[in-house]
C-alpha cells in the first residue's frame, strides 16, 4: 500500500509541473516576447518616422520622454500622446478588381 501512495504522489507532482509548463509556454512566454518586441520598437523610433496612433490618426514622430511622445498631425500641429499608443502604419494590401 505504501508503494501505491508514493506512486500517486509522483503522478500528482508530475501533473502539477506539466500544468505549470503549459501555462508558461502558452500564456506567459508569448506575452513576454510581445512586450519585449514592442519596447524595442518604441526605443527605435526616430524623428520623422510615420506612425499611427491607437485611434487611427496618422502622425509623424517628433520626440519622446517619460512615456509621452510629441507627434505632428499636420504641418505645425503638434500633440502629445502616450508612447504605448503608437504603432507602425499597416501596409495596404492590393485588391484585385
Amino acid at each position: 500500500m505504501l508503494l501505491l501512495d508514493i506512486a500517486n504522489g509522483w503522478k500528482t507532482a508530475i501533473m502539477i509541473v506539466a500544468m505549470i509548463a503549459v501555462f508558461y509556454l502558452f500564456l506567459i512566454k508569448p506575452q513576454s516576447d510581445k512586450s519585449k518586441k514592442e519596447a524595442a520598437y518604441r526605443n527605435s523610433l526616430k524623428n520623422g518616422d510615420r506612425l499611427m496612433t491607437a485611434g487611427g490618426i496618422h502622425v509623424t514622430f517628433i520626440s519622446a520622454d517619460h512615456g509621452m511622445a510629441t507627434v505632428e498631425v499636420c504641418e505645425g500641429t503638434r500633440i502629445k500622446v502616450q508612447l504605448a499608443t503608437l504603432q507602425p502604419i499597416p501596409e495596404r494590401k492590393e485588391t484585385k478588381k
